[in-house]
């Protein structure tokens, strides 16, 4: 049995003719062979969609950011358990608010410094407060500039260092490693990735997983050869980012290794094949990158029950069952099961509850690469 390329090209048609998205890119791969796929145009009234579209990919960034870090584990650079202020010193003594709605200066000490690890599994007691009305500390982190908004790299117009130091003026929301909370773990992960490598975000990515990977039209700007493959992306039915002039065309003040990148179906498949092939970690840290690391009460909080959805995360990815993979806030999705990978690349923000659960269904319906014939 082959891919399942008819049964994601019939999710593509569907979703275009059902008004969910203007276009969509589609692909799978068993770690050996590649199918890729395209329906619709980029967006109402546009051109049609060419399999290698560019797409902002935003928070399926957050997997390459771990597959660094295990990386650099496992050459010795980093520890899972060390804490993060060895590299950041900017983080030492930061201490937490006593009330998630309370002033910003009632505070109390962190029981716990914040770890490596911490940051991977997003327990870096930051992030989204969906809990609260009103959330003081996340709004003084928003008139700070570290992003908590739409994810445009020109929302965040500090560099890496200035970014970090301002953070670490602000106390916690909570005790380090007491709950799952998205998102800005990640923002301080890729600080700490260029402080310890001692290379700059963008370049550490190209060296450790594009280059070497041969994701060409990936990166934290559009490179220049695929400047117009870059597609429109939309808020509803509104223009979000034209493609061009869009806030991807340059190089970001602040790389987020949450975020920041764009990327093609094609590319992003080559890495999904590399894990698959286990060609990226060695075989210990592959399985704890996709094995549910959370604890009853971390998966508790608000951002958890509104993004896990009942999964686990492991490093970067959520995990269901034998499922794990993430999304993008600007309507990208990966998930592999099985021995099989697969991408759905729209670029509508926020991707709509239909647009997810049919990408999952279709995911969870077919048949392992094991049973299919294809191992990886």
């Amino acid at each position: 049995m082959g891919l399942p390329g008819a049964e994601l090209q019939a999710l593509a048609d569907s979703l275009v003719a059902a008004g969910e998205v203007p276009g969509a890119v589609v692909g799978v791969t068993d770690g050996r062979e590649t199918w890729l796929g395209s329906a619709g145009a980029d967006g109402p009234g546009g051109t049609a969609l060419a399999t290698d579209a560019v797409f902002r990919i935003s928070s399926m960034t957050k997997p390459l950011a771990a597959v660094l870090t295990l990386r650099l584990v496992e050459r010795g650079v980093l520890d899972l358990q060390a804490p993060v202020e060895r590299w950041l010193p900017e983080l030492a003594g930061q201490r937490v608010v006593r009330r998630l709605a309370g002033p910003v200066d009632d505070t109390v000490p962190a029981e716990q410094a914040v770890t490596v690890e911490d940051l991977l599994l997003m327990r870096l007691g930051f992030g989204f407060a969906f809990e609260v009305e009103s959330c003081p500390v996340a709004a003084e982190a928003a008139q700070a500039g570290l992003g908590l908004g739409p994810p445009k790299p020109s929302e965040v117009m500090l560099d890496p260092d200035r970014w970090i130091a301002r953070f670490g003026e602000l106390p916690l929301m909570e005790q380090p490693g007491r709950y799952w909370r998205y998102e800005l773990a990640y923002a301080v992960l890729g600080v700490l990735l260029a402080r310890a490598s001692g290379v700059e975000l963008p370049e550490l990515f190209r060296r450790e997983l594009l280059e070497p990977l041969g994701m060409s039209d990936t990166g934290f700007a559009v490179p220049e050869h695929a400047r117009d493959r870059l597609v429109q992306s939309f808020a509803g039915s509104d223009l979000f980012d034209a493609a061009a002039t869009s806030d991807w065309l340059v190089p970001p003040v602040f790389p987020h290794a949450g975020g920041g990148l764009v990327s093609t179906a094609g590319d992003y498949l080559r890495f999904v094949s590399a894990l698959l092939n286990g060609e990226l970690l060695r075989p210990d840290l592959a399985a704890a990158m996709v094995t549910d690391h959370l604890t009853a009460e971390q998966r508790s909080g608000s951002s958890a029950q509104t993004f896990l959805d009942g999964g686990g995360w492991g490093y970067g990815v959520q995990v269901v069952g034998t499922r794990y993979g993430w999304g993008g806030g600007l309507g990208t999705l990966w998930y592999s099961r099985d021995g099989v990978g697969a991408v759905l690349m729209t670029q509508v923000l926020p991707p709509s509850p239909a647009v997810v659960s049919a990408f999952v269904d279709t995911v969870e319906t077919w048949p392992s690469a094991a049973a299919s014939g294809h191992t990886a």
